[in-house]
């Protein structure tokens, strides 16, 4: 029988719980735990701080935003990742070359985060960079549709070779507005032809592969007045017409793009109704109080098959491995360019 989990990710306050977190934690609600910079000292400490949570709770998804480039929380003990802009800036003159650095990349993220007892990244990025959005930017592969479907496979590839799980985000695709759903709700007003030639394609490559999806809190006009993590005429496409089976997680319902649902209890409600699995809430405690109380006798299916399912790999043994050797290297030299 597939295990049960409560639809609530949390964050947390520094880098060792507090006696009010632990007790948090053990809510039935809680089904996740999302770190951030400043939850992390170095690699060793993050797996001290997992094994901390998973005593508590063993069956919790643990997670981080670790992409490359500027968005790497954790920066001492692994390997400094480029921007995924960086990887494609050659696709065009070296395609072969350039797949395979992104799948070497997906491989070394995998290794070190399950090595630092984490489940999964929410990487990676497969939004196309249409040049007008600050947010997105070098986070994107390329500005090319068919190129972000390429390298988001072969990222997606390294992932899985490693262990770890994908999250493709964010769907139907940031790329094209130039306001940042951090701080206000951007509206994407493109025929959805427009979309369906662009943005989405990465999406509708690597639906049936990825194992998790994390949807934009914008507004696509022309097809939803609702984001598109409130909308289940989004989401519905994505299951339906693209043919994901995996778990969909709402981007972080404190951000200001989310607002439009409501108090923090009713954008969780409506997240959940729209076909949205788990629920970030970060940053503000209050709110995931009562997203918490919003979600009670909520659980979710899908969330157990993203765990970290092979034995984990020690930080002090990667060094060992040949591949990771050259790869760190490799991708080292990339960032410092």
């Amino acid at each position: 029988m597939t295990q049960m989990l409560g639809p609530v990710m949390l964050d947390l306050e520094g880098q060792r719980l507090t006696a009010e977190e632990g007790e948090l934690l053990a809510r039935p609600e809680v089904g996740g735990v999302i770190l951030f910079a400043r939850n992390i000292a170095c690699a060793a400490q993050v797996r001290a701080l997992s094994d901390e949570i998973r005593r508590i709770r063993p069956d919790l998804l643990l997670a981080v935003d670790q992409e490359g480039g500027r968005v790497q929380r954790l920066r001492e003990g692994v390997t400094r990742l480029p921007a995924m802009g960086r990887l494609g800036r050659d696709f065009a003159a070296q395609p072969e070359v350039t797949l395979r650095l992104c799948q070497d990349a997906g491989w070394m993220l995998g290794m070190e985060m399950a090595a630092c007892g984490l489940d999964l990244s929410f990487a990676p990025v497969l939004d196309v960079d249409g040049g007008t959005s600050s947010v997105i930017g070098d986070r994107s592969f390329s500005a090319d549709p068919e190129a972000v479907a390429r390298m988001g496979r072969a990222f997606l590839d390294g992932l899985h070779e490693a262990g770890m799980v994908g999250v493709g985000k964010h769907f139907p695709g940031h790329g094209g507005v130039a306001a940042d759903s951090h701080h206000e709700l951007p509206v994407d007003e493109r025929p959805l032809e427009a979309l369906h030639a662009h943005d989405l394609v990465p999406f509708a490559r690597l639906a049936p592969r990825l194992d998790a999806v994390m949807p934009a809190h914008v507004v696509y006009s022309a097809f939803d007045h609702r984001p598109a993590g409130f909308s289940p005429a989004w989401l519905g496409m994505l299951r339906e017409s693209l043919g994901f089976k995996g778990a969909i997680f709402s981007d972080d319902l404190s951000m200001a793009g989310a607002a439009f649902a409501g108090s923090p209890g009713e954008r969780a409600k409506a997240a959940l109704a729209a076909g949205c699995d788990m629920l970030l809430v970060c940053n503000d405690r209050a709110a995931a109080l009562e997203v918490l109380e919003a979600c009670r006798g909520h659980q979710a299916r899908r969330l157990s098959r993203l765990r970290y399912a092979r034995a984990r790999p020690e930080l002090q043994a990667l060094g060992a491995l040949s591949r990771w050797r050259r790869v760190h290297a490799h991708l080292e030299a990339l960032a410092a360019s």
